[in-house]
Formats: C-alpha cells, sequence, structure tokens
C-alpha cells in the first residue's frame, strides 16, 4: 500500500519527502487506531502521493476510523470531511457539512464560505474598539501587544 519495501534500509531522514509522509502515515497505522489525527497531511506532495493519501483517509473512514484532519487545502477538507471546522485565532468560527456551510453563507463552495467567514470575522476583529494601554505591553515572548488581523486557519473533521 506505502510502497516502501524496497526502502526498509534506508533511514528516515534520508528518504524524500513524499516518502516520509508514506511512512509517517503507515506508522500511524500500525496498531489499526480507531481515531486517526493528520496535521496537515499532504503539505508539499506531489498531486499522485495527494490523491494516495486521500484514497487511504477516504478508506480508513468507511471502515470506520474516525479521521480528525488538519488542512489549509479548502478542497482538501471539501473532498474528505463530513464536517468542516473554520478556525480564527484558535477558536472556531462556524462548522457543519460543506454543504450546510455553502447554504448558510450562499456559496458555491467551501473557498467562497472561508472568503465570507474571514472578512466578516476580521471586519468584526478590527472594527472593535481598542484600550490604549498607557504604555507599550508586551507578552510573555517580549513581543508588542498589538492586535494582528488576518491570521486565519482552516481546520476540518472527518467523522
Amino acid at each position: 500500500m506505502f510502497r516502501l519495501d524496497d526502502k526498509a534500509d534506508v533511514r528516515a531522514y534520508e528518504l524524500s519527502g513524499g516518502m516520509q509522509r508514506r511512512l509517517v502515515l503507515a506508522r500511524a497505522l500500525m496498531h489499526r487506531p480507531r481515531l486517526l489525527i493528520l496535521d496537515e497531511p499532504t503539505a508539499g506532495v506531489d498531486v499522485g502521493l495527494r490523491s494516495e493519501i486521500w484514497r487511504v483517509v477516504k478508506g480508513l473512514n468507511t471502515a470506520g476510523t474516525t479521521v480528525l484532519l488538519t488542512t489549509h487545502y479548502l478542497t482538501e477538507a471539501e473532498t474528505l470531511c463530513d464536517e468542516i471546522a473554520l478556525l480564527r485565532a484558535g477558536r472556531i468560527v462556524d462548522r457543519g457539512s460543506a454543504a450546510s456551510l455553502g447554504e448558510r453563507y450562499a456559496a458555491r463552495d467551501i473557498s467562497e464560505v472561508y472568503d465570507r467567514v474571514i472578512t466578516a470575522e476580521e471586519v468584526a476583529s478590527c472594527a472593535a474598539p481598542k484600550p490604549r494601554p498607557s504604555r507599550r505591553s508586551t507578552n510573555r515572548s517580549g513581543r508588542s501587544g498589538r492586535r494582528s488581523c488576518g491570521s486565519w486557519s482552516a481546520r476540518s473533521c472527518v467523522s
């Protein structure tokens, strides 16, 4: 399934990026988990490997494995996920199936939903009144406490 047989004597760090992805997925599946958590499984892989990973994930889910998938590729979320959660700054902004989100936002696809959610949240976040501290505040890392607008990520779930 993962075509790693001919790489048995090669150290993991010597493998190509695509082969490393195959190895990570194979290791995650060795014990036949009921819950599989995948963080950006197709980031940086070629189209062929992405299709293969999608096929494996769909098959696992069909067979009863719950898959929690994080991705920035919205088409991937729409293709693989029963439920999609859109996050901003670690907070769920909205969630539902691709179809229900599309209906809610009168959007053709999940990318359009995402654009509308981003715009609405960013406008609300940046338009909110900001308290003016008497002196510049810093966080634990020593960075300025200024508000940042536009930090987004898409997260999705398959169940």
